[in-house]
């Protein structure tokens, strides 16, 4: 099943996405995608709708975050063997995690906007999951169980901000339009074993991200339960799990966005993004 938002910012109306690429209205149903609407009951009360019953919506336009009211969004840094090495760290002993705000999270389509003051601004393709069961200090066989579905996350990120600002990694991570989630969320019985997907990056038609969730080094279930010893996890918190090789900082020479430019991203299963960089205000 696949599940979405569409609609103005501040106005999304929650949808289904039919057998045939259609989209069909849920608001009869749910009232939004969101921690609400994730859990196990609520997803197989959907799953037995025939999606023909449900209003089409001829024209979807925007489509908005596929998650509502986000809690929390974690991140695992250096979470794919081949970007380690790109960036000279070594894999870590135990995930590395950090946070991006809440307010950082957008439309899979909508524009990333270039901070004031950027100077590095990067790209990362990641496989993020959202959480539809509570967590907390659970064992690996609970965390799968409690993952709702998986999405496409890009990562976006400031590296003078992140790396050279001092402090931790948030200042680059956090900035509005910096957490494009979508198309759509896939639910986990759908994607199947998340850890051998296809996952790639382009900018402006050039491939720079061709990799595969097969070089993760911490799964999403494993992910999920070393977090839940820390704090725990409420339905419509997400987590999104690393990149593999080819973001912009890693390059030689470095290669960084700038206004004008395309970014598109996809996931095996999950879908595709394109984002166009824009300034700041």
């Amino acid at each position: 099943m696949k599940l979405l938002r569409y609609g103005n910012p501040g106005a999304e109306r929650p949808g289904l996405l039919d057998a045939e690429g259609a989209v069909r209205d849920l608001s009869g149903h749910v009232a939004d995608i969101d921690g609400s609407a994730l859990d196990p009951a609520t997803l197989d009360r959907l799953r037995a709708l025939d999606p023909a019953n449900l209003p089409l919506v001829a024209a979807p336009g925007r489509l908005g975050a596929c998650v509502a009211k986000v809690g929390k969004f974690v991140c695992i840094g250096l979470n794919y063997s081949d970007h380690a090495a790109e960036t000279g760290a070594t894999v870590p002993p135990e995930p590395v995690a950090f946070m991006k705000a809440t307010s950082s999270i957008c439309g899979p389509n909508d524009p990333v906007i270039q901070p004031r003051g950027s100077t590095k601004l990067d790209w990362e393709v990641e496989l993020a999951f959202v959480v539809g069961s509570p967590v907390s200090y659970a064992d690996e066989d609970t965390a799968r169980a409690a993952i709702a579905g998986y999405f496409v996350c890009n990562d976006v990120s400031e590296r003078a901000f992140q790396l050279e600002r001092q402090g931790q990694w948030m200042k680059g991570k956090g900035c509005d339009s910096f957490g494009p989630i979508g198309p759509w969320l896939v639910t986990a019985d759908e994607v199947g074993d998340p850890g051998q997907l296809v996952m790639w990056l382009d900018v402006n038609g050039t491939r720079y991200q061709d990799g595969s969730t097969r070089t993760m080094v911490y799964q999403p279930a494993f992910v999920l339960s070393y977090m839940s010893q820390f704090m725990s996890f409420q339905p419509g918190d997400v987590i999104t799990t690393g990149t593999p090789a080819g973001v912009g900082l890693g390059l030689t020479p470095p290669k960084f966005l700038q206004p004008g430019d395309v970014i598109e991203l996809g996931i095996e299963k999950l879908g595709t993004q394109r984002q166009v960089v824009v300034p700041a205000p």
